[in-house]
């Protein structure tokens, strides 16, 4: 018994369902690398160092990105202790300066291109901003 061919053709060809038409297009895209990323932040001033993390957390938060810190690093005290006389006559009086500079490191899981809106932030003056990024 031999089936009519135009029947076999027509049961070979089917219409693309919306599922299938979906995974094509997720299987065309690129996938988006993820990288881990650490934000190292220094300051002198512990007020516009905090509030740059805060922003930068609120809004790493808001793309829904693992978000892992900020670490609060022990405070780095650089201390110079100068007399106060230039020529070294008269007592032994001494001048003594700090400058203390606090550190917070953020570590985030994401793509280069978020992390470029993330950073978008108005940075506060007198705060460093180091990004490191590395692959995996």
């Amino acid at each position: 018994h031999t089936s009519p061919s135009w029947l076999f053709a027509s049961v070979c060809r089917h219409k693309p369902t919306r599922a299938s038409m979906d995974t094509k297009k997720e299987a065309d895209k690129v996938p988006v690398e993820a990288h881990r990323i650490r934000v190292t932040l220094n300051s002198q001033n512990t007020e516009n160092l905090e509030k740059v993390c805060r922003d930068l957390i609120q809004r790493a938060k808001s793309k829904k990105i693992d978000v892992k810190g900020p670490v609060r690093l022990p405070t780095k005290t650089l201390r110079l202790h100068t007399r106060k006389t230039p020529n070294g006559e008269g007592s032994k009086t001494w001048d003594f300066y700090e400058l203390r500079i606090h550190k917070r490191l953020i570590d985030l899981h994401t793509s280069s291109e978020i992390l470029r809106q993330i950073l978008n932030i108005n940075i506060e003056t007198g705060v460093q901003v180091d990004v490191t990024i590395h692959n995996g």
